[in-house]
């Protein structure tokens, strides 16, 4: 799930002291480094769903879908219904806001499914960063489940838990969405594009100084 980094519509909680054009920088400095990783993996298929128009920060060997739907929850049911695997197959969907994630983590996160195990991958902030399906309907699956809130892991893993799945967690993780987040990720990663546009931007060093 990705939007396109344009200035003013991605990582608006950078600024300040970002400036929308910074923010925007950072963010496509993270979907980079995102589907690097996923790039890598075995995975049969490797799709974005997309908010916005794509870019030349898209690599070649990828699907590109659009997003659907006014709220979070129902773009992410969307997502998983456009591509089919209600009926057939299975998947891991992840954001744009871990660029420290790995093609080894995302692929054994692939291997952890099975027919009726389900995986959610936490992040600091209380929701998640990552989930995985098995074949099932995904509306019910993300159907009511409020985001972008301290509980909606736990609600997603509640949601996920009712549904009858087992459930395995994937590695906590920290998404980036304040400075503090941006500076702590890229101190993890110090090699990726996102560090270093981090360590380009002046005004985020300042917040934290």
């Amino acid at each position: 799930m990705a939007k396109s980094p344009q200035p003013g519509r991605v990582k608006t909680r950078l600024c300040p002291p970002c400036t929308f054009e910074e923010a925007a920088r950072v963010a496509e400095a993270a979907l980079a480094d995102t589907l690097a990783a996923v790039s890598a993996t075995g995975a049969d298929r490797k799709v974005v769903a997309l908010d916005g128009p794509p870019g030349p920060w898209l690599p070649p060997g990828f699907e590109i879908i659009p997003q659907r739907g006014s709220s979070l929850a129902t773009r992410l049911a969307h997502a998983w219904a456009d591509l089919g695997v209600a009926g057939n197959g299975w998947g891991i969907q992840i954001g744009m806001d871990t660029p420290q994630v790995t093609t080894g983590l995302l692929d054994g996160c692939l291997a952890d499914l099975t027919p009726r195990r389900a995986l959610l991958g936490p992040a600091l902030d209380g929701g998640w960063w990552l989930i995985g399906l098995p074949t099932t309907d995904p509306y019910p699956v993300f159907s009511g489940i409020k985001t972008s809130r301290s509980d909606t892991g736990a609600a997603q893993a509640h949601r996920l838990c009712a549904l009858g799945f087992l459930l395995r967690r994937a590695p906590l993780l920290r998404d980036i969405d304040t400075v503090a987040d941006l500076l702590a990720v890229t101190a993890e990663i110090p090699a990726s594009h996102t560090a270093t546009v981090a360590a380009d931007i002046v005004g985020c060093a300042r917040e934290v100084a």
